[in-house]
């Protein structure tokens, strides 16, 4: 009878377990802001994988469930988001101008105020301008050594050595040292002193936004095509949001605008993401504050960057053919039975790279539009860049041979399995390569970057 009392317990525990992988209570994290989960393209990987919190360099093989044990991966194309970052010169500028209203206006007796007032510094310099952080530095190491777990077979010294990884990033510094950072969490894990590895600087796919001419002049530079989220500032919700900000400051309605209640949601954000701290700016906010922030960033990254206007997936169709490609050369290889010579491609580029891509293959789409008037009945929706897009974000595509010419695509969002949308196969999470290749026929024989890019005559 004990003995099985003991097995009972046993169980239980396991069971518990099992369902507290990714809970993390926030009375162990008193130094994590209640509202940190809000924080869109401004939020810690740790928040999207809670169990890192615990342990950074924790992974689960057991999500990697091939349809048999004969699977052997055989390439992995990984496109990751840079690192935490300091803020924007134009954040700076608005953090500073709300910082100066806090001096001079704000009154009250409450110990967070006083904080700021009193103790916390305006440190954030116009020549941050959005350069890694040391955390930035930190997110690549630990993602390239959980990868390594993840998958051994690929991301090994001996691929490596060989030159069998390849390194591609965008221009920019925080992506540079991004990519660097990666390689550094390589090097470091396997002690290799005696070489360097080269990477590729590559702007034509990762920064194709920049590149893309129709979707710069109507989208990008089109103050226009943000109408939306003009509206949405104007609304009760995002108003209300101005007015508790004012009342828990106790200064005028008129100094708190939409970008000074922008600026104290950042100040909160970038705190915690630069130096874990639950900064006093945090107490601005409740979670129902927090959300409506959230949904008014979510409604301009749509806008700009997802579903909202066509150009903005069609701009990443070169990223898109460039993907298939070393996929369809990994097949080919793997059937002529060759070694794949492109074993593994990491790609470090933007926010802006990652949502245009997500956006065209279909991941979290909607019923509806988010507008400036469904925040009530958006709660539930899945384009959340909370959830999809924390620094280091990133998509990773696995190439399975299964033998017998069973060749299986797995794709995974932050370390995650995800299903291609549309696929309703039983191995969604890793279907057949070609029912993807089928899936996506109409893109793979168009989504011409050239042609999709190219202002129409009336535009120009």
């Amino acid at each position: 009878m004990l003995t099985f009392l003991w097995k009972l317990t046993a169980f239980h525990f396991l069971i518990i377990s099992c369902c507290l992988l990714n809970y993390v209570s926030p009375e162990d994290h008193p130094d994590i802001p209640a509202i940190a989960k809000y924080f869109n393209t401004k939020g810690t990987y740790e928040e999207v994988n809670p169990h890192l919190k615990e342990d950074i360099l924790a992974v689960n093989r057991s999500i990697l469930q091939p349809p048999s044990a004969q699977c052997q991966q055989i390439h992995l194309t990984a496109i990751i988001r840079h690192g935490t970052r300091y803020p924007t010169t134009k954040n700076i500028k608005e953090m500073q101008q709300l910082y100066n209203i806090v001096l001079q206006n704000a009154t009250g007796v409450e110990s967070w105020l006083r904080e700021i007032q009193t103790q916390w510094t305006m440190w954030y310099t116009e020549d941050m301008d959005g350069r890694l952080v040391q955390k930035g530095v930190n997110d690549h190491k630990h993602l390239a050594v959980r990868l390594s777990k993840l998958f051994p077979s690929l991301i090994s010294e001996e691929k490596l050595r060989g030159g069998f990884i390849k390194f591609i990033t965008s221009s920019k510094h925080r992506c540079v040292n991004s990519t660097l950072s990666f390689k550094a969490g390589l090097t470091e894990l396997w002690a290799i002193t005696d070489k360097e590895f080269d990477h590729a600087v590559n702007d034509s796919l990762m920064r194709f936004f920049a590149q893309c001419t129709r979707f710069v002049q109507e989208v990008d530079n089109n103050a226009t095509a943000v109408s939306e989220v003009d509206k949405f500032k104007q609304r009760p919700e995002m108003r209300r949001v101005q007015e508790k900000i004012a009342d828990r400051l106790r200064v005028l309605y008129r100094l708190i605008t939409h970008d000074m209640a922008e600026a104290a949601f950042y100040l909160c954000a970038y705190e915690f993401a630069i130096k874990a701290v639950n900064s006093p700016w945090c107490q601005l906010f409740d979670e129902d504050d927090a959300k409506v922030m959230e949904y008014s960033s979510d409604l301009r990254e749509f806008w700009k960057r997802g579903y909202g206007y066509d150009i903005n997936s069609k701009s990443s169709c070169i990223l898109f053919h460039d993907v298939f490609n070393r996929l369809n050369k990994a097949v080919s290889e793997n059937k002529s039975g060759q070694q794949v010579t492109e074993a593994v491609t990491v790609q470090v580029g933007h926010a802006d790279t990652l949502l245009p891509l997500l956006t065209l293959l279909g991941f979290f789409k909607d019923s509806e539009a988010l507008t400036s008037t469904n925040y009530a009945t958006q709660s539930q929706r899945s384009f959340r860049t909370s959830r999809m897009l924390p620094y280091a974000a990133n998509l990773i595509l696995v190439l399975y041979d299964c033998g017998g010419g069973d060749l299986r695509l797995q794709p995974l969002l932050n370390e995650k399995p995800v299903a291609f949308p549309g696929l309703t196969d039983q191995q969604a999470s890793m279907p057949l390569y070609q029912d993807v290749r089928d899936h996506y026929k109409e893109l793979l024989q168009g989504c011409d970057f050239e042609t999709e890019c190219q202002l129409s005559k009336s535009s120009a």
